[in-house]
């Protein structure tokens, strides 16, 4: 194969994050996007599996967890956390008409949300999130980010990288080393910052100005 230089994935710190998710207001719409970009977060989801996911699809009791419908008809389990469960719980709350067949987070008409509601949606809450996090303002971030995210957060957490791979669906554990690659990058970046311990140490020369400034104390 021919070898290309890859860019290296682009995800979000924790801080980044959670500054996008946010805190929900009393709205409806605002319930309920805070409760997609958890889910996004906390599965790694693709956007395809995020809206296909129905009421029916998700765990509440015993071993919280939702049932993802990824590509090739391939289905997996992935956990949720206790805070997630309680949002979703809040949710059905507020939307005691949800079937089991339903969407669990639909648009206005009762529908399935498209990729383009979910990306826009995220677009404001990015927006939002500017005045926490002002970098976010020159980033360019897509719903895929978010799952690069909740990968590299979980190698960072320590996860092994083949339960990575269970976790987003990957087939192939190659596509996964992608995120072992990006993190050893950035962890080179930072060791480069670092003097080795058997660099010559430089001599520090004062500028006239302070020799100057110092003679007068």
């Amino acid at each position: 194969m021919k070898r290309f230089e890859r860019p290296m994935l682009g995800f979000l710190s924790r801080e980044e994050m959670l500054a996008i998710i946010s805190e929900p207001d009393d709205s409806w719409t605002s319930q309920r996007d805070h409760l997609l970009l958890r889910m996004l977060y906390n599965t790694g989801a693709r956007v395809s599996e995020i809206i296909g996911v129905t009421l029916a699809d998700v765990v509440l009791d015993g071993a919280a967890c939702v049932h993802l419908h990824g590509k090739g008809r391939k289905q997996r389990a992935v956990p949720l956390w206790r805070s997630t469960v309680r949002q979703i719980r809040a949710w059905l709350r507020i939307n005691p008409q949800l079937q089991p067949t339903s969407a669990l987070l639909p648009n206005r008409d009762g529908q399935a949300m498209t990729r383009g509601n979910v990306t826009q949606r995220l677009a404001l809450a990015v927006k939002a999130a500017t005045a926490a996090q002002p970098q976010l303002a020159t980033r360019r971030i897509s719903p895929h980010i978010i799952r690069h995210t909740t990968a590299m957060h979980l190698l960072q957490a320590g996860v092994d990288i083949s339960v990575i791979a269970l976790w987003l669906g990957h087939e192939s554990p190659t596509t996964t080393h992608q995120y072992v690659e990006a993190d050893l990058t950035m962890k080179e970046q930072a060791l480069g910052r670092l003097q080795e311990p058997d660099a010559a140490i430089r001599r520090y020369k004062a500028p006239d100005s302070l020799v100057e400034f110092l003679k007068t104390l």
